[in-house]
């Protein structure tokens, strides 16, 4: 299989959208950053593929990790494709092949590859199990598989005022969308009933602490979770009112001025082989 294929899937609902600020936040990823717990397993030669992969800019790094072994991207976003070509173009990554499709019916054979790797990924899939045997396929026998997932109950604002509340509503809203806000801390548990083994979890936070990281977050925080979107999903469910968001927004701003800001996110990562 060579060059950068696409072909016509169903895009399910995907609860973070596309939108300016949450692509600012996929561009600040990197596999340095991202994946630095799969780095040390890659070299030269090997046959990686990229699930949910986004604008690839994870991609990027990994390919380079195993030039001049191929690197295949695939997500459901035709746009999130569109750019990760472009992005392996720029950068020269002749290595790196993307394409749209469904991580429930991937377009490869059995056997194909020798690492498997996704970030953020399985927390959106509501078929874990139906994915985990996809990407089991198409691993070779002695192949790995790398998630790195969400913790959704070890994220804060510090001071945090009631941005609990906040967060609370972030993960209701990702598991009414058939999301899973807590798959970083079972990925252990999910692996094992998939059927993978030598399964090795950690977690690791992304902090946001420099003036430059709080007025980040702070953008997007504000532009995602702020938006009518997000606010008429949320008030379509009962999860809150408009006057608790009137609220957040304000202690966010607090937060945002604060001497003392600090935030973070959450990962848990683990490596697993296919027997």
């Amino acid at each position: 299989m060579t060059g950068n294929e696409t072909r016509d899937v169903a895009t399910p609902n995907y609860t973070m959208g596309y939108d300016d600020e949450f692509q600012a936040l996929l561009s600040r990823r990197s596999a340095a950053l991202n994946a630095e717990h799969l780095l040390p397993r890659l070299k030269s030669g090997l046959r990686v593929l990229d699930f949910g992969c986004g604008p690839g800019t994870i991609s990027m790094g990994l390919a380079d990790a195993v030039a001049p072994g191929e690197l295949h991207g695939i997500d459901m976003e035709e746009t999130q494709i569109e750019m990760a070509k472009a992005a392996a173009s720029a950068g020269g990554h002749s290595n790196a092949i993307f394409r749209t499709g469904d991580v429930t019916d991937l377009p490869y054979e059995d056997d194909f590859f020798d690492v498997a790797h996704c970030h953020a990924v399985l927390m959106h899939v509501p078929g874990t199990a139906e994915t985990l045997a996809e990407v089991k396929r198409v691993l070779k026998p002695g192949g790995i598989i790398s998630a790195r997932e969400l913790i959704g109950d070890s994220m804060f604002f510090e001071p945090g005022g009631d941005m609990d509340g906040a967060l609370e509503v972030f993960k209701q809203l990702l598991a009414a969308n058939g999301a899973h806000p807590q798959m970083g801390k079972e990925l252990k548990r999910v692996l094992h009933e998939a059927g993978f083994s030598d399964i090795e979890p950690s977690a690791s936070f992304e902090c946001y602490g420099s003036t430059e990281d709080v007025t980040f977050y702070h953008g997007f925080a504000s532009g995602w979770f702020f938006t009518p979107e997000i606010i008429g999903a949320a008030t379509k469910y009962g999860l809150a009112t408009q006057e608790q968001f009137d609220g957040w927004r304000a202690t966010i701003d607090e937060w945002r001025d604060s001497p003392g800001a600090f935030a973070t996110i959450a990962w848990g990562e683990a490596i697993a082989r296919k027997p």
